[in-house]
């Protein structure tokens, strides 16, 4: 593939990784799309790439020859052989030559190239999005299956980089024969609960995101309390206001109490009463639409909580005040 020797690519694939994003990445997506596509190998960086551990490949003998005899192995097996083939074959050298080498070679490294950037540039990232690796189809059909790149940077030990049956990652199923007829062996997998956590902490904040969208009731904080006797004196004003008393929060049900599904009548008679036991099945046991309703009415918080406390704490039978609103 022309693309530097094994020990080569990996210091420079180790670095990225490493540093991803940053001005210690060879090929960080931060310096643009070009830059992080092909610009990396025209332009010297002002900087040298970050450490990275090669230790492995270094006493590696065989990863040692190929990097000794790159230049010639690249050169036979990239232009001479393909040329040859053709040539011997069938007589085309020139078609050897153009076909299977120069034209090979380009389409091979601008797919090589679009990981290090259209990788980094198109699609989502459903498993970390402080940086810039992400996951599209379209990147994967690009780069013959390395399209899926936010999880490939998120657990780069695992040998995947599509987990799902559907998506495009040919090279796993290429290792996954070799596994098969033993040419590979020791695959690493990352455990499943981590890769779960990952799409789980990317949900709540998806879900948080959205969450910021929604107008929320009011909290006790942010409400005025006021006693039992309180809530029943403003109940009788003849203000316009319907208050009822559920769950420690007093509520103004003007404007919905003509499109009460139970009717006026129902909600007219626990005016200035406690109606928590009503609301919560005795009468009807509400949805979670009719609870979310009723909590954008809140206009006061009662002392004590409700009806019974105080009439526990009128008598004596508490020591303590104990709200149940929260």
């Amino acid at each position: 593939s022309v693309q530097g020797s094994a020990q080569w690519w990996s210091r420079g694939h180790r670095a990225h990784h490493r540093y991803t994003d940053t001005d210690l990445d060879p090929y960080s997506a931060h310096k643009g799309m070009f830059y992080s596509h092909i610009g990396w190998l025209l332009f010297k960086p002002r900087r040298k790439p970050g450490v990275a551990d090669i230790s492995d490949l270094t006493n590696d003998k065989s990863v040692q020859w190929q990097h000794r005899n790159y230049l010639s192995l690249a050169f036979f097996l990239s232009f001479v052989f393909p040329t040859l083939v053709c040539g011997l074959g069938w007589g085309d050298y020139r078609g050897g030559y153009f076909f299977a080498g120069v034209l090979r070679l380009v389409f091979v490294h601008h797919s090589t190239f679009c990981v290090n950037s259209l990788a980094h540039y198109l699609g989502d990232a459903p498993f970390d999005d402080r940086r810039t690796p992400r996951d599209h189809f379209v990147t994967a059909l690009v780069t013959l299956g390395e399209g899926y790149h936010n999880f490939h940077h998120e657990f780069p030990s695992d040998y995947r980089n599509a987990l799902k049956w559907f998506q495009y990652d040919p090279t796993k199923c290429l290792i996954a024969f070799f596994k098969l007829i033993r040419l590979a062996h020791n695959l690493k997998e990352f455990p499943q609960n981590e890769i779960k956590k990952g799409r789980y902490s990317m949900a709540r904040k998806a879900l948080d995101q959205f969450g910021r969208t929604i107008t929320w009731p009011k909290t006790n904080a942010e409400l005025p309390i006021i006693s039992f006797e309180e809530y029943q004196r403003l109940s009788k004003q003849e203000d316009g206001r319907v208050l009822v008393l559920i769950a420690g929060f007093i509520h103004d049900v003007s404007n919905f109490i003509d499109s009460h599904p139970g009717g006026r009548a129902l909600i007219k008679n626990h005016v200035g009463k406690d109606a928590t036991v009503a609301f919560y099945g005795g009468t009807h046991d509400h949805n979670t639409a009719a609870h979310n309703m009723l909590a954008m009415m809140r206009v006061a918080a009662c002392k004590y909580g409700g009806e019974v406390e105080h009439i526990k704490k009128r008598l004596g039978h508490v020591q303590t005040p104990t709200p149940i609103f929260a």
